[in-house]
């Protein structure tokens, strides 16, 4: 009772920082999609030309989540989080003046400004999932895991919730696209500025955290994490870990279709104005708000009655993506907005549902000291959807129809779903040694 009684929460308040510097993050990636308008008017964009503006965040995201993951396991996670804060803020200032840079350095296109700009901004936000993840392996107690990635990736849905009113609402207030970016790149140089102050590496180095609190945290440790970190290419040798990065693609195919294109297609389709738009394309969040905390519950539950890893992964995953992809293959035969608003936002709550899962199971199959880095080789795979989802929809609405787009969609999930039924979420990494021959290793599997 006195254990209880002195033990301290400090982890629920790390877990409250992770989720507000994740959703700035987010905030200003989605930025964009509500200023492609006036952008596309100024600069005289087409749809497949704005679908290459938006989708080059991509390319710089890709490397910046694997590289953020490999720094956090060698320099720690702290460093990491503030370099690529403070760098992604001020990039995201420097967006107000992408087109004059291109003008002038790259021979009158403004298109390679955006271009060199939206890559070093992707990089620069691309550690900041595998840093999250790296820190719930730290804080988290296993019995918690679950519902403590549900918060920190609650930042996803609650982030693209809050770009609609915060971006239209700056765009109206200021008539000016460009002071958007410089008002959301301040905000975040003093978010990130607090979170210096509050945070560390792990609950042993910070001095509110209780002897007790520790206790709580490592009590439920895995007894097969050896500490030792694994080389990076192991990664690849192991079927769970590489069908569980595919399987985050279909997750990340869906958002970044929803983030980059939805906001447009609602505009084209049933000509909202900014005045209706800032509400209007909040709808298909509110859902996947409520579901990326159930989903860790629901995993949370299936894991402590049944003890079986596979039922609260591969099946529960499984399901969800299938309905997932039942909801976005019918919006090309629905004709009102409210249903195809509807579908979008029960689909895209059903993709957050197991939005935690793919997380977990890189906790589950890696030690420790390998988390940082296999999640964000986990990332970097995944996040060719954040290339392909925005430039593929631009190719398919502009020659095809935004129903192609939304049934393109549908088939992501559905190969997803195929994945996810063949993951080994029980069978840990075991410990990497050299053969005796010191030429090749070892990396096997339970």
């Amino acid at each position: 009772m006195s254990t209880e009684h002195n033990q301290s929460h400090y982890r629920y308040r790390i877990f409250a920082m992770v989720f507000f510097i994740a959703l700035i993050n987010y905030i200003d990636r989605g930025a964009l999609s509500f200023a492609a308008n006036d952008i596309s008017a100024e600069y005289h964009f087409t749809k497949l030309q704005l679908g290459a503006v938006l989708g080059y965040f991509g390319f710089g995201y890709l490397f910046g989540s694997l590289c953020g993951g490999l720094l956090a396991d060698r320099i720690g996670t702290k460093k990491v989080w503030l370099i690529a804060g403070g760098l992604w803020s001020l990039l995201e200032i420097g967006t107000a003046w992408a087109g004059e840079l291109g003008v002038a350095l790259f021979g009158g296109s403004a298109i390679m400004g955006f271009a060199v700009l939206r890559i070093l901004f992707g990089f620069s936000e691309g550690p900041a999932y595998a840093l999250m993840n790296k820190t719930i392996a730290h804080w988290a107690p296993r019995r918690e895991r679950g519902f403590s990635l549900g918060i920190g990736l609650l930042s996803t849905q609650v982030g693209a919730l809050l770009t609609a009113p915060l971006a239209v609402g700056l765009l109206l207030l200021t008539h000016d696209w460009r002071t958007m970016f410089i008002v959301l790149g301040v905000f975040s140089l003093l978010a990130i500025a607090v979170f210096a102050r509050g945070f560390t590496d792990t609950p042993a180095q910070h001095p509110k955290v209780t002897p007790a609190e520790l206790a709580a945290i490592a009590q439920d440790a895995e007894v097969q994490d050896t500490g030792s970190r694994q080389p990076w290419w192991a990664f690849f040798t192991s079927r769970t870990l590489v069908l569980n990065a595919l399987g985050y693609f279909s997750f990340l195919y869906v958002t970044f279709v929803l983030v980059t294109w939805s906001p447009k297609y609602l505009q084209d389709t049933f000509h909202y104005d900014l005045h209706s738009l800032w509400y209007v394309a909040m709808i298909p969040w509110t859902g996947a708000c409520f579901t990326v905390l159930l989903g860790g519950k629901i995993a949370d539950t299936l894991l402590r009655k049944t003890g079986n890893l596979r039922l609260a992964r591969n099946v529960f995953a499984a399901v969800t993506l299938l309905l997932t992809a039942t909801c976005f293959v019918l919006i090309p035969y629905a004709s009102s907005p409210f249903e195809i608003i509807l579908l979008m936002t029960l689909g895209n709550a059903l993709n957050a549902l197991v939005n935690n899962l793919y997380w977990s199971v890189v906790i589950d199959v890696s030690p420790k000291a390998s988390v940082g880095t296999y999640s964000g080789m986990t990332l970097a795979i995944a996040n060719v959807a954040s290339i392909l989802a925005p430039t593929l929809s631009g190719y398919l609405a502009q020659y095809h129809g935004y129903g192609a787009m939304f049934t393109a969609t549908a088939a992501v999930s559905f190969c997803s779903m195929l994945c996810m039924t063949l993951l080994q979420p029980e069978k840990r990494m075991k410990k990497w040694e050299p053969k005796p021959q010191g030429k090749q290793v070892a990396l096997a599997e339970k």
